[in-house]
């Protein structure tokens, strides 16, 4: 589904993305994990349409997409889900879905039942200000937000940063029950986290992708890797 050939971002005279070439399969859940800085969000925003990168192609579908404008590259079935937990606060819960529903041409009650069907408690927060919302709520806001319109990819940067442990249970849990419907590439510190979402690991440093595991047994044990982060 998603081909990264050779991508390189830089900023000045800094190399933050260094010629990193993978492929995403149809279906994958890809853990993303390296230290701060090793170029994880920079690589998720470029694939996204935020940034576009120094070098190198990113083809979607056999389409290339580096450089497209952002609301290209979300029509095409790619979304993008923050690590600051974004929301429109302001706005209530349903009026945040509205936004999501027009965008893609999906009716408001369509994006309601988007967000109510992966945790159905949101149900009695649509009338609620998201400012008000917890971080939990939040993040399950955005998931449900980024669902709207039926994306094929869906990029998730830190979805358990700053969360409490039974609520990064919860979202785990969403995360899981989206495997086989979509194709999903996290950026997750959180190495147990990451060993219950992910399929296929990806080690970055420095900018590229120093190591690939596909072996599950290895993924579910994350010291068979933590010393190289």
């Amino acid at each position: 589904m998603l081909h990264i050939n050779d991508l390189t971002y830089r900023i000045g005279e800094r190399l933050i993305i260094d010629q990193a070439t993978v492929a995403l399969p149809t279906g994958a859940h890809v853990g993303l994990v390296g230290r701060n800085g090793a170029g994880k969000t920079t690589l998720l925003k470029t694939i996204g349409g935020f940034m576009r990168p120094t070098n190198g192609t990113v083809q979607f579908k056999g389409q290339r997409i580096e450089g497209l404008p952002l609301e290209n590259v979300a029509r095409m079935g790619i979304r993008y889900v923050y690590q600051d937990k974004r929301v429109f606060g302001e706005l209530t819960v349903r009026e945040n879905l509205e936004l999501a529903a027009y965008a893609t041409g999906q009716t408001t009650d369509e994006a309601v039942a988007k967000v109510v069907a992966i945790h159905p408690k949101m149900g009695a927060l649509l009338n609620a200000k998201a400012k008000g919302l917890s971080g939990g709520e939040r993040q399950i806001l955005l998931l449900g937000r980024a669902l709207v319109g039926d994306p094929q990819l869906l990029l998730v940067d830190e979805p358990t940063e700053g969360l409490a442990a039974i609520v990064i249970g919860e979202i785990v849990d969403i995360l899981l029950n989206m495997k086989s419907r979509i194709t999903m590439a996290v950026v997750e510190q959180n190495l147990s986290t990451v060993a219950r979402l992910a399929d296929r690991l990806y080690v970055m440093k420095e900018g590229t992708f120093s190591r690939e595991i596909t072996d599950k047994e290895t993924i579910e044990n994350p010291s068979a890797y933590e010393e190289e982060l």
